[in-house]
């Protein structure tokens, strides 16, 4: 398995993770075994870079993750965020970051994981109401204290990732990227690459858009979280599978699938790039693992880039009221 250092940090991971989110939550039916059997397979393929949160299935996906950990947490580098709250019921409270509330949200984390520190520990989303500078310092004493090793931010703004990595060195930003999802490119990933900050792309696969899984809006499931979201919806759906189409052709062409394709081009943006693709089955899991093996060259990555120029999706990457909460 090829190896990326993460950051400001004596880790190496995997230069693909796994996402965990949808293994208890947003897309669909889940299958504890099967989720914990793909988590088992991640490993013994070298993938140890495992991503959770709090939030993902109201604390139900750490606790997942923690049993599928029991034996093989020297193995693995755990990931999870604190700051999305939700309410006895799954009801989404808002963004929270105060110092009080990163600290017990760390010991509930490392409750459910069964773990004694998290090796790296994200603010899920900025807090607008807390200074970034009382969070990351609140983060930092959870490192001295032992009970994190390093710190991460999600979906920040520029400013906000140079105010947090004055107050403690930032490790990782993670952020959504891909082929349809190219926003990052103007600002993010230069301030990060400026300080060092290793980029972990989340949803690489567009929510699964870009691997060709969908050919129409019915073919989301009813419980399913994509159908609320706008480039899933209308007159988006279709101008977004014809930007698939033209993946599936070039897979095609590679021999490859469409999603090893779009896997493959983010990998080829830099060492410091690693996307972490979601998947609860094992088969998914091996099929993007293969996209490691697919090495596109100039002609073919300056094909992709005529295709997919920054802003080519149609629609948002989230409703208004989330993608408020964004590059803050």
């Amino acid at each position: 398995m090829q190896q990326r250092k993460l950051g400001h940090s004596d880790l190496d991971v995997s230069a693909l993770g796994l996402g965990c989110m949808g293994m208890s939550e947003f897309y669909g039916a889940t299958d504890e075994a099967e989720s914990i059997a793909t988590i088992h397979r991640a490993l013994d393929l070298g993938v140890n870079f495992l991503d959770t949160a709090d939030m993902y299935g109201s604390g139900a996906n750490e606790e997942l993750v923690g049993r599928a950990l029991q034996g093989r947490r020297k193995g693995a580098v755990l990931a999870t965020k604190f700051g999305n709250v939700r309410g006895p019921k799954g009801e989404f409270l808002g963004v929270k970051g105060t110092p009080e509330y990163v600290k017990s949200a760390c010991d509930a984390s490392l409750r459910r994981l069964g773990v004694e520190t998290i090796d790296l520990y994200y603010q899920h989303r900025v807090d607008p109401n807390v200074p970034i500078e009382e969070t990351v310092g609140a983060m930092a004493e959870l490192v001295a204290a032992g009970k994190v090793r390093y710190l991460g931010l999600s979906e920040a703004g520029a400013a906000t990732i140079r105010r947090a990595h004055a107050v403690h060195p930032i490790s990782a930003l993670q952020t959504e990227y891909s082929l349809w999802s190219r926003d990052p490119e103007a600002e993010i990933l230069p301030t990060v690459r400026e300080l060092g900050i290793t980029f972990v792309a989340y949803s690489p696969l567009g929510r699964g858009f870009l691997s060709g899984s969908f050919t129409s809006a019915a073919d989301i499931p009813s419980d399913d979280y994509r159908r609320f979201s706008p480039r899933f919806q209308g007159e988006n759906f279709q101008r977004n599978l014809d930007l698939v189409r033209e993946v599936e052709r070039l897979a095609k062409a590679k021999n490859c699938t469409p999603a090893q394709v779009a896997l493959a081009w983010l990998l080829s943006r830099g060492d410091d790039i690693v996307p972490i693709p979601g998947t609860k089955r094992r088969a998914y899991l091996e099929e993007n693992v293969g996209a490691l093996k697919v090495a596109l060259d100039a002609a073919e990555l300056a094909e992709i880039e005529a295709i997919f120029p920054l802003g080519v999706a149609s629609g948002e990457r989230y409703p208004a009221q989330a993608m408020a909460g964004v590059n803050r």
